[in-house]
């Protein structure tokens, strides 16, 4: 399937490491405590059609979060067509950390990515971890389940079998051929299928749009004049499209690890292999200096075993404990998953000597990870179906063979390892509704600056896109970590930390050009 449709994602990114390893935390059950305050909700200029919504009085519960933090939660209704609010309403579940200092300055929303990861796991889980305990004693954090995600209304596919089967079932056919590609676009129509069916009628609705308009809704109903945001990855398109659509609301916003709005969905898939490729690179640098590293030579020469290993699973799968066969996809997912913190290349190692040895759990532990699939074989979180209805939705439909060609050529050079287990059948090209979305620059002109955090050598949103952005944007400032891994802010540079938490705290806004080394 094609990169775009499958690879923008963040998996709870900010937290990558530490849940791969103990997975989450959060309680959801209601505590004795009182809950918090609600605020009056802001409503100057709401037209009448959509008073009901933004003039909605919050009911707040108090719930336990994963530290000694206030946690509250509540659900706030929201048309499930902003484009006519009285056919129906749709749920989005909220969680809010009352600020540690007891004297906040307003809401910080937050976005962990995806399309599809759960802003209210993140944030139950530790919003001192999301944010910081800067950022965590100054705001009231609230953590949402975007529209089709996790607590919200939400996109439901299959059961976990036949997710399972989805996701990690080798097709009978060698790969690229006619009957591959057939095998691959009828798990697609299945799926699509079952997305449709199980889903309530909101995949029609599920568009980035959409949900800017409902991160309106939130910050008018918490009681804020302006939106306070924190968006990683996806979450940057998430925060850029509400400045487009709402730049006299924007209040302080930050873009971590951001998305070009205005890159086709073939050069997002060609830039992010090429950035995977890269990360992949610097990681067999490091593991050639490390005794336990399974590769030796140069980094030419272990990315030469390394696709020499992506072959052999191909052509022989390694059989699991739990009846699943590792293949080359699965064990691409793997290695994605591991690049996308440099906290990770140690297991990423593990894994990798372990599949060379012939034992591929450590490698399914990874990809599993990535797919939210848990040990006994369930799935956590709906991620992954969110994740397609919201690309399959946003990303106009191409139909380019020379643009095609040549940026499988590009891929070839550049991205000789990933290249062949990146490209494949569009998932998208059976979903039951037409996208609706648009690909074009934002500029968001008259909103107060935004600041757009980039990592050099970042492999999921590569650098270039966050230059893109910041340019765009007419009140854009560009602040620059060099190093490895997906997104820049709480990554332990000191110069990136103390830029973001000025601006939100001070209203101070860094320097454009600002490189943190």
């Amino acid at each position: 399937m094609k990169a775009p449709r499958r690879l923008i994602t963040v998996v709870a990114i900010a937290a990558a490491t530490v849940t791969v390893l103990t997975g989450c935390v959060f309680k959801g059950s209601p505590d004795q405590a009182s809950p918090g305050p609600s605020r009056t909700p802001v409503t100057d200029g709401v037209s009448e059609d959509l008073m009901p919504f933004y003039g909605q009085e919050l009911e707040w519960e108090s719930c336990k979060g994963a530290d000694s933090g206030s946690y509250d939660c509540t659900t706030v209704r929201a048309p499930r067509d902003w484009n006519d609010p009285s056919a129906g309403e749709i749920e989005l579940a909220v969680v809010r950390r009352a600020a540690g200092s007891g004297d906040a300055l307003g809401s910080l929303l937050v976005n962990p990515g995806g399309p599809g990861a759960s802003g209210y796991d993140l944030i139950a889980d530790s919003a001192r971890f999301a944010v910081g305990s800067v950022l965590a004693d100054a705001y009231d954090v609230i953590g949402f389940d975007p529209r089709g995600v996790g607590r919200s209304s939400a996109v439901a596919c299959f059961d976990a079998a036949g997710t399972d089967a989805y996701f990690f079932d080798i097709p009978a056919a060698p790969r690229g051929t006619p009957e591959w590609e057939a095998e691959l676009t009828a798990r697609n129509e299945q799926f699509a299928a079952a997305c449709d069916e199980n889903s309530g009628g909101i995949l029609p609705f599920i568009t980035t749009e959409f949900a800017a308009r409902d991160m309106d809704l939130l910050r008018a109903v918490l009681g804020d004049e302006k939106l306070n945001y924190l968006g990683y990855s996806y979450g940057t398109f998430l925060g850029a499209t509400y400045a487009k659509l709402y730049p006299e609301n924007v209040g302080r916003l930050v873009l971590d690890g951001a998305i070009d709005p205005s890159v086709s969905s073939l050069d997002v898939s060609a830039t992010q292999a090429v950035g995977f490729e890269s990360a992949l690179r610097a990681f067999m640098a490091a593991c050639l200096e490390e005794e336990d590293c399974p590769f030796r030579g140069s980094v030419d020469d272990a990315m030469t075993d390394l696709g020499t290993l992506l072959a052999s699973v191909d052509a022989s799968p390694l059989p699991a404990s739990d009846g699943r066969r590792l293949g080359a996809d699965s064990l691409m997912t793997a290695i994605i998953a591991a690049l996308y913190s440099q906290d990770n290349w140690p297991i990423l190692r593990q894994a990798l000597s372990q599949t060379l040895a012939g034992d591929p759990q450590t490698a399914f532990l990874l990809a599993d990870f990535y797919y939210a699939r848990t040990p006994d074989g369930q799935y956590s979180d709906n991620s992954s179906e969110a994740f397609r209805a919201y690309n399959c939705m946003d990303y106009p439909v191409e139909n380019d063979p020379e643009a095609e060609a040549a940026s499988k050529a590009r891929l070839a050079v550049e991205a000789p390892t990933v290249a062949p287990y990146w490209e494949g059948v569009d998932a998208c090209a059976v979903w039951p509704y037409p996208p609706t979305g648009t690909r074009g620059e934002i500029t968001a002109d008259g909103a107060a600056p935004i600041v757009v955090v980039g990592t050099t050598n970042d492999p999921a949103t590569p650098y270039e896109w966050s230059e893109s952005l910041a340019d765009q944007l007419a009140s854009g400032v560009l602040v620059t970590r060099e190093g490895e891994g997906h997104t820049g802010f709480q990554k332990g540079n000191s110069c990136v930390d103390d830029a973001v938490e000025a601006f939100f705290i001070d209203d101070t806004v860094p320097e454009d050009g600002l490189v943190c080394r």
